[in-house]
């Protein structure tokens, strides 16, 4: 079965409209310098001189924290899902093209594009199920880092708020509704590198304030095949009212393409092959790479009274992907151009949050209950082809999913003494999916699931500014659709048996904060994940890959050093044991993940930051005779101020020029006009690159 290949960007005459609409609303705000003015000061939401909300008596896991903007501001970014890796022990990197979601690495998971790690921007969940790439694909892309306000993050299966994907951790990113000033900034950098951001908010009726900003990127990166990344980005955010009692609506609107340089052999580096040395940066297909598309309406009303404090919030996304891959090259169809697949990926999301949470006495005890319930559907239309030069060739499946996602939960904090509190809660998920197969009838069908996850927690202290933690809970991911009605492998006609919609997680977590030391703030967790099974459906092959029960453990310890006003020290280091319970090695589990960051503040019209950040090495293969190379690599900024209004940042990625890699994996593949053989695959970091900004407000 042929089909023709299209562009995302054309498919779609409307999505060029909306996001032309966001552009020109966001110039508009720009352009409103004097109604800026009008803004009082005590109306700004910037935080200065705090990084974190994370204090002794703030949160309900030594684990658990938040992430101010002044600390966003302090370090560079290669790409925007970097700002997550604030969260400690989590690492971003890329195996692909920057248009794609990034690969993230925590607690002992190769999480792939965002399975079992939750994300969710003002609100909305950005992971996607039943996704044409990988379960849970969490692409921030669209993410804007001069708009994030806060980013709260957890990790564990242990609140109640938080259901499927949130296994291993959750980030909750939070951006403005009001900026302080107007403000316009530009990046230029090496290898073609080119990025433009406008913002601006100013009141549009008494106490109602309009925010616009809007972002445009281009970069070729050090790739020999230029990836010719073209980046659209635009948000629009109406808010209104007060901490009491508030409400936002936004749009966004993010339009990318680009050519991807995929994993490479790494035994190919250096050797002659077509005529010339083979290098870390060049290509087997010059053709990969994709378009995609994310436009959202969202908003929020939130109220504090006596009654308690209600929660409101719906969202309706349209999303679209089209990727084209080869990791194979010429492995399976040597005679018919090599082995790239084209996977797409068209949905529109629809999904509603409500929650209220009351103070009142329980046997006597004071205590703080919270009910809510979220409910979330996805219209998708999902396929997998044969592709050669991202033309499609063959059909492997395609599919017309509906997917409805219904979670419910409750918990209560009691304090039960001055000095310890206990919070219980129980959660309830849903989810029911139906299959329409249009290319394979036998694979088409319905399916549906029930889990009840307990959860419990125990917060001791503080005893002299220390206090303890124990945490516990049951979590879930849920399966790819179409994999809970496989009965055919696409590819190979044999006859599969379908998987469940979920899988269940238990977690356990003992912990300790303290600020014993003046200036000195650190936390520790030793934890541990059990999953049921970690079967994966794998978008690249269009079935469902046979995986067991795992187990992981570890342990996290997280510093944040103050010693002068002007300096700070973040430390952060995690050690993990991952095995599936035959005893086999996890492949891609990173045994270790550490960062260290040194901040200098306000030096005069001086600021400056270097990190040093590690990621471990890690089992390629179950039996563990092959493991990846571990790497280290240093970020460097440096930031002058002009004047109060204008200041320019010089920022050095990979700052010794370090030869090392972003990911790693071992597997077979074909080079063309060379052997078979299975072997290690790499896409390299990127060399030492410069980016200057110069930021004016106005």
């Amino acid at each position: 079965m042929h089909a023709p290949s299209r562009s995302i960007a054309c498919s779609h005459p409307l999505h060029a409209v909306a996001l032309a609409v966001v552009m020109a609303l966001a110039a508009a705000a720009v352009q409103a310098q004097a109604g800026a003015a009008d803004i009082a000061a005590a109306q700004s939401v910037e935080v200065t001189g705090r990084h974190y909300d994370n204090a002794v008596g703030t949160s309900d896991a030594a684990s658990q924290g938040v992430i101010r903007a002044e600390l966003l501001k302090s370090r560079p970014a290669l790409r925007p899902g970097e700002v997550l890796e604030f969260i400690p022990g989590l690492i971003v990197t890329q195996h692909s093209g920057d248009g794609k979601a990034n690969q993230y690495f925590l607690r002992g998971f190769n999480l792939d594009h965002g399975t079992d790690f939750a994300t969710r921007l003002d609100g909305m969940p950005v992971n996607l199920p039943t996704h044409g790439h990988g379960q849970g694909y969490t692409d921030i892309n669209f993410l804007i880092p001069e708009l994030v306000q806060r980013i709260g993050y957890r990790k564990g299966p242990y609140f109640a708020d938080r259901g499927d994907f949130a296994s291993a951790g959750a980030a909750d990113v939070a951006y403005r509704q009001r900026l302080d000033a107007p403000f316009g900034q530009l990046t230029l950098g090496e290898n073609g590198y080119r990025r433009g951001v406008l913002g601006a908010s100013f009141e549009v009726a008494s106490g109602v304030a309009l925010l616009g900003a809007f972002e445009a990127m281009h970069n070729d990166g050090p790739w020999t095949v230029p990836e010719r990344l073209r980046k659209a980005n635009g948000v629009l955010t109406l808010s209104g009212g007060s901490a009491a009692q508030g409400w936002h609506l936004s749009a966004m609107g993010y339009d990318a393409r680009w050519v991807a340089t995929d994993q490479i052999p790494a035994d190919l580096i250096g050797q002659t092959y077509g005529g010339r040395t083979f290098g870390r940066f060049d290509s087997l297909d010059p053709t990969t790479g994709g378009d995609t598309a994310r436009y959202s309406l969202s908003g929020a009303w939130h109220r504090d009274g006596a009654a308690g404090r209600t929660r409101v919030s719906a969202y309706a996304m349209h999303y679209e992907l089209d990727l084209n891959s080869n990791f194979t090259y010429a492995l399976e169809r040597p005679d018919e151009g090599g082995d790239q697949f084209k996977q797409r990926d068209e949905r529109n999301v629809y999904g509603l949050d409500a929650s209220h949470g009351l103070g009142h006495l329980l046997g006597g005890l004071p205590a703080r209950s919270e009910f809510g319930v979220q409910l979330r559907h996805d219209r998708v239309r999902v396929g997998l082809y044969d592709s050669v030069a991202r033309r499609i060739t063959r059909t492997t499946r395609e599919d017309r999913v509906r997917e409805t996602m219904l979670g419910v939960y409750g918990q209560s904090a009691v304090e039960v003494a001055p000095w310890a509190r206990v919070v219980a809660g129980l959660r309830a998920d849903h989810v029911r999916s139906t299959v329409d197969a249009l290319t394979l009838a036998a694979n088409g069908g319905r399916s549906d699931d029930t889990q009840v996850s307990p959860k419990l927690s125990l917060i001791l202290g503080p005893f002299d500014k220390t206090e303890f933690f124990v945490n516990a809970g049951r979590g879930l991911h849920s399966n790819d659709a179409r994999g809970t009605t496989a009965r055919v492998d696409p590819k190979t006609g044999d006859a599969v048996d379908p998987v469940p919609p979920l899988v269940a997680s238990k977690g356990f977590e003992v912990g300790a904060r303290t600020e014993a030391l003046p200036g000195l703030q650190s936390s520790i967790a030793l934890w541990k994940l059990d999953f049921d099974s970690e079967l994966v459906y794998v978008g690249d092959a269009g079935a469902t890959e046979a995986s067991g029960a795992s187990r992981r453990r570890g342990i996290e310890f997280s510093n944040r050093w103050t010693p002068l006003p002007w300096f700070l020290l973040d430390a952060d280091f995690a050690w993990t044991h991952a095995r599936f319970a035959n005893g086999d090695r996890i492949p891609n589990a990173v045994d270790k993940v550490a960062s260290v960051a040194a901040t200098l503040r306000s030096l005069g019209p001086w600021s400056a930051s270097v990190q040093w950040r590690y990621l471990g090495s890690g089992a390629l293969v179950e039996d563990n005779s092959q493991r990846s190379a571990s790497s280290l690599t240093t970020n460097l900024r440096a930031a002058y101020r002009f004047t109060p209004k204008t200041e320019l940042t010089l920022d050095v990625f990979n700052l010794f020029d370090r030869q090392v890699d972003d990911i790693q994996y071992y597997y077979a593949s074909q080079v063309p006009g060379r052997a078979a053989q299975e072997g290690r695959h790499v896409h390299p970091a990127e060399p030492r690159a410069f980016r200057v900004t110069l930021r004016a407000d106005f």
